[in-house]
């Protein structure tokens, strides 16, 4: 059984639809990523799924209890540290804590060692009798991660919990949530790709309220790998390069960039069927008297990939094409019409 089941979720603000009809499972002792651009839909989940928030339709499941019917025992299942840390800055961050062990009724012999070693997990028994309001945001995103942890629920869900923190900030909380990962299933909301590439086990991409992806980070890059990028540099013009193209097989389209080096023609060439033509390119170059500078496959990164699965609307001129673009059928009409005159 899933440790968490969404199913058909749906939340409308109004006109607004913020969460449409999504589905998804969470499997036990991975780290989850939710992947999408601000405004995709990603708190809104979160809250749903912590109990914060209620679903306009659809339903989540939590440890097999329902988190609307059975809010308390699903609750017990769940710690959750939102963007903002529900801290109260006039409390000792020791006193807070224990404050948050009562209310999420942890046993009272329990309570004082937990406590302990959850400070020391997160690092910050070095502070706990300061003022939250004296703390820097790093220590303050800790603490709210402490009290996440409190209880040791089997799930902790961190809502963009890197935001507003400096680069050593964020190795330390990185490092932190690889430790929880051992003995917790975790689920990370974010906008940075690098941060979910480099920690989740398994992402999600969700952009207008909807499931665009779901996968592994290398599982998405070969389901977007149904097309092969080759970029070449060589020595000559671009007309010269046209009709060597135009004889090589399974060449989708291609386009020309520029480039810095002088009497030559850079090129990105999309083959058919993930086809990988280099060895031919090359061959057909070099024949013609266009020696080759570079050759090298482009890999698509996760950046590639979401922004491909989350953009909605791309005109012609916003393709990222730096110069014209031609398809091989146009190329080999071209080369027709030449022929008639």
């Amino acid at each position: 059984m899933a440790l968490i089941k969404v199913d058909n979720l749906f939340k409308k603000y109004g006109n607004h639809v913020a969460v449409d009809h999504l589905s998804f499972e969470v499997e036990k002792g991975q780290i989850y990523g939710f992947l999408g651009p601000n405004g995709a839909g990603k708190t809104t989940t979160m809250n749903i799924m912590t109990g914060y928030l209620a679903a306009t339709d659809g339903s989540v499941k939590i440890n097999g209890y329902d988190i609307l019917t059975q809010s308390e025992k699903a609750k017990k299942c769940i710690g959750y540290l939102p963007e903002l840390p529900p801290l109260y800055p006039d409390m000792k961050v020791l006193e807070y804590l224990c404050f948050a062990a009562e209310l999420k009724k942890v046993p009272k012999k329990e309570r004082k060692e937990q406590i302990h070693e959850i400070m020391e997990m997160t690092g910050i028994l070095d502070v706990k009798e300061r003022l939250i309001r004296n703390l820097s945001k790093g220590y303050k995103q800790r603490v709210g991660l402490a009290q996440a942890i409190l209880g040791y629920p089997e799930v902790i869900i961190l809502d963009e919990p890197m935001v507003g923190l400096d680069p050593k900030q964020i190795i330390e909380i990185r490092e932190l949530i690889k430790k929880l990962a051992v003995n917790h299933t975790i689920i990370l909301s974010s906008h940075i790709l690098s941060e979910v590439s480099t920690l989740c086990d398994h992402i999600m991409i969700i952009s207008h309220g909807k499931l665009m992806a779901s996968d592994s980070p290398d599982g998405l890059r070969k389901l977007m790998e149904k097309t092969t990028e080759i970029e070449v540099t060589a020595f000559g013009d671009r007309e010269q390069a046209k009709e060597i193209l135009a004889e090589i097989e399974h060449i989708h389209s291609f386009f020309f960039e520029d480039t810095v080096e002088e009497n030559s023609v850079k090129l990105r060439i999309i083959t058919e069927e993930n086809r990988d033509i280099r060895k031919e390119l090359s061959v057909a170059f070099t024949s013609r008297d266009m020696p080759v500078l570079s050759m090298n496959k482009v890999e698509k990164s996760l950046e590639d990939i979401f922004l491909q699965l989350t953009e909605t609307e791309a005109s012609d001129d916003e393709d990222g094409m730096s110069d014209e673009t031609v398809s091989k059928a146009e190329v080999e009409e071209e080369e027709v019409d030449d022929s008639d005159l």
